[in-house]
């Protein structure tokens, strides 16, 4: 297994500490609140609403990510050491862009996300 694929699990894996970070700070009761856990996160405010903002944007961009890195693996066009490099970037700037979510920074997490867009369309790109 490549580096690159570790790093797609790890990118599965971020979204759900989001959540599990969300939960966390908004005192979730699984007693009380896991009946209707959509509406509780829909409530949130501060810092657990951008926690849970950061996870769904997690989950919409890992699909591509992941597809990318497939792709790239698939046709055996792209370096195996750019696949990488970039699959870790990725994940690297997730985290800065979860980072700068969490602290309300949003021209920061802009330009983090705007890395990982970019290395996932790179990985396209390696592929061709």
């Amino acid at each position: 297994m490549t580096l690159a694929y570790w790093c797609v699990l790890i990118a599965a894996l971020l979204p759900l500490g989001c959540a599990a970070y969300a939960k966390k700070t908004a005192r979730f009761n699984f007693a009380r609140d896991n009946g209707s856990p959509r509406e509780f996160l829909a409530r949130l405010e501060g810092r657990a609403a951008r926690a849970h903002a950061a996870q769904q944007n997690g989950h919409e961009a890992f699909a591509p990510f992941a597809a990318a890195v497939v792709i790239a693996h698939a046709t055996g066009n792209a370096a195996q050491g750019t696949i990488n490099c970039l699959a870790v970037l990725f994940v690297l700037l997730r985290l800065a862009f979860i980072y700068c979510y969490l602290n309300d920074r949003p021209s920061l997490r802009s330009a983090a996300w705007s890395g990982a867009m970019l290395c996932t369309v790179l990985l396209f790109v390696a592929a061709v």
